[in-house]
């Protein structure tokens, strides 16, 4: 934890009032948050992330080129402490909600304008050295190995490689990798709540260079028809089917994963993921999404 000292002293060079710094009321799993006065935010890297913050150092810039909002980088500092720091613009508002279902219209404004701006981020960043390449795997190889651990039946986890299967044809061969921000939840999220839109995506921690649909696989399902829209100005039914397959791909990853009560990300308990796709597809889905329904039988989902 940095000193009171060092914390006063970053506060001075930014023009603040060692008194006028508070700790964030809500911390981060891979920083310490602190608020300098009101118009500016300190983040100092727990040891195990200093590197995504260095990695943040980059990505926040080439965010910001791309149109994104985000808070705009005041300042980075990897030597006055023993972990490297980050001052941003405050931005103001407040975690977003989600729909109850896909066709629920409360918040649709944010996740439309989430998409758009992700698009600009996918579309408009070409090239930026220190990000690494994220290469998914294939899940159906772990289907088996989950069977044989007793995390699922034979039965099932020949349905589940038979819904993978259905997917897999909507699915480019080699997609071209995006600068992706690769924690796309309403918790990195800010909102106005009066008027749904989006003031700010967060945390830039897990950008990667990877399948943009992968992009998807971070936000409830429930919320994602919208995001899509906003994305491509229109429903499309090989985008579903790639996004669909990253959240069944993460949600068999987590099964044998173990429970952590203390873990606020929606989709951190082992059952959690799988459990929102059920109540997606449970909620009258939209088309195209209402083609990839699961049901009984080795294909995995609806012909």
């Amino acid at each position: 934890m940095p000193s009171t000292e060092a914390i006063a002293e970053i506060a001075c060079r930014h023009g603040v009032d060692p008194g006028a710094v508070a700790a964030a009321p809500s911390q981060g799993v891979a920083n310490r948050v602190y608020f300098l006065g009101g118009d500016l935010v300190l983040r100092v890297a727990r040891p195990e992330n200093a590197d995504d913050l260095r990695k943040e150092s980059i990505v926040i810039p080439a965010a910001l080129r791309a149109g994104v909002r985000t808070p705009e980088l005041v300042a980075f500092d990897d030597d006055l402490l023993e972990v490297p720091y980050m001052v941003l613009e405050r931005a103001v508002g407040t975690t977003p909600g989600l729909p109850a279902a896909a066709g629920d219209r409360r918040w649709r404004p944010v996740y439309r304008r989430l998409g758009a701006e992700l698009a600009a981020l996918h579309d408009r960043v070409e090239s930026l050295p220190g990000v690494p390449v994220d290469r998914a795997a294939d899940p159906r190889l772990d289907i088996d190995g989950l069977a044989g651990a007793g995390y699922l039946s034979a039965d099932l986890a020949d349905w589940l490689v038979g819904w993978f299967d259905r997917l897999d044809p909507h699915r480019p061969a080699a997609p071209t990798a995006r600068l992706i921000h690769g924690d796309i939840a309403p918790t990195n999220l800010l909102a106005d709540p009066e008027t749904e839109t989006l003031a700010a995506i967060l945390d830039w921690g897990d950008a990667a260079w990877a399948d943009p649909a992968a992009e998807f696989a971070k936000l409830p399902l429930r919320a994602v028809p919208a995001a899509i829209e906003g994305y491509l100005g229109e429903s499309d039914p090989a985008w579903a089917a790639r996004v669909l397959w990253h959240h069944l791909h993460w949600a068999v990853g987590r099964l044998a994963g173990p429970p952590d009560p203390h873990a606020a990300h929606w989709s951190a308990q082992p059952g959690s993921r799988l459990l929102e796709v059920m109540r997606f597809f449970l909620a009258d889905p939209p088309g195209p999404w209402t083609e990839l329904r699961p049901v009984p039988g080795r294909s995995g989902i609806a012909p």
